[in-house]
């Protein structure tokens, strides 16, 4: 079965907003639902970005093909004319993860040819390799006390059907509800700052995945390069962040984020979101063709996430999109 053809409903979960909530950006390249590991059905996703009041959403759930339909009336409606019957841009888009020797390399793929063979390879590949890491992390979890389920967790992100699926975050917030941690953060940092918990799989390599993106027809941005440790092996060489990303640049990537809710994730840095997207802007503007923004919105409060992340708390500005070469295509 394609992904894109699993009906992703459910009808128990209200779609609204935080009373007075006005999105500081009516753009957000960087958005989450139950396809990886959000929390909101794309259908629910659409419903909440009308009722903030955005313009433009990017969904881009974790190595898989973008889901292409929804259910409306018990019948299947193009999710990106649902979106734009309701007044909102959708995007389709995909954030994959890269290099097996480095946490949070995230390339964000937007406007590719989903059809094409690369991205079901892509996607069969990585969801084989995340299910055995996932169960192999919990085991090596479970030695040291901390007793998560691997079935629980499947029945309590309804993906009992479908364990590909699995998303290493959902094995946070089980940590969460057990009590080993205050928050799904809390788990990730307890996990990267502990070697004996370390479980690597084998992930794309970030050069190839922006040569993919492109040879789809696609843009390719990197998500958070903040979240990358300043000091990186790649290769067999030893790189500081910067020359990491300059390395990307060199391999024809066409965006970096800049406007991030490092503050909502797990950085572990010593600046403030606004001194980094500051730093990137200078640093990076004359070299990328695109400086984008995103929240990383995952509908975390619906696991009782404390601080959890919105929709165009950060992004882009509109009159930027439609000004931007390469996005006003999309």
């Amino acid at each position: 079965m394609m992904l894109k053809d699993i009906k992703f409903i459910r009808d128990d979960i209200e779609e609204g907003i935080p009373m007075g909530y006005v999105p500081k950006y009516l753009c957000d390249l960087h958005t989450h639902t139950t396809c990886s590991d959000g929390h909101d059905t794309p259908k629910e996703l659409v419903g909440r970005a009308v009722n903030a009041g955005m313009k433009i959403i990017a969904v881009t759930d974790h190595e898989v093909i973008p889901v292409e339909s929804i259910i409306e009336n018990n019948k299947k409606i193009n999710i990106v004319d649902y979106a734009k019957d309701k007044g909102l841009k959708l995007i389709r888009g995909i954030e994959i993860s890269c290099d097996t020797d480095n946490e949070d390399v995230h390339i964000i793929g937007l406007g590719c040819n989903w059809e094409d063979a690369y991205f079901q390879l892509l996607q069969t590949e990585i969801q084989q390799g995340k299910t055995e890491s996932c169960r192999e992390l919990i085991e090596v979890l479970n030695k040291k006390g901390i007793n998560i389920n691997w079935e629980e967790i499947l029945k309590i992100n309804n993906i009992e059907d479908h364990p590909e699926l699995i998303q290493k975050k959902q094995l946070f917030e089980m940590m969460v509800m057990k009590g080993y941690v205050k928050s799904w953060k809390e788990g990730k940092e307890l996990i990267q700052s502990d070697q004996s918990l370390k479980v690597k799989r084998k992930k794309p390599d970030p050069v190839e995945a922006i040569k993919k993106i492109h040879e789809t027809g696609g843009i390719a941005i990197l998500a958070h390069p903040y979240l990358i440790d300043e000091d990186v092996s790649y290769k067999g060489k030893k790189l500081t962040r910067d020359q990491y990303i300059e390395l990307l640049i060199k391999a024809s990537l066409d965006g970096i984020e800049a406007c991030y809710s490092y503050d909502k994730t797990s950085y572990r840095g010593r600046m403030t979101k606004a001194e980094i997207e500051k730093e990137i802007r200078e640093r990076y503007t004359d070299k990328v063709p695109i400086i984008s923004g995103g929240s990383d919105y995952h509908a975390d409060y619906k696991k009782q996430a404390v601080n959890s992340r919105e929709l165009g708390e950060c992004g882009i500005e509109l009159q930027y999109f439609y000004d931007n070469t390469l996005l006003k295509r999309l």
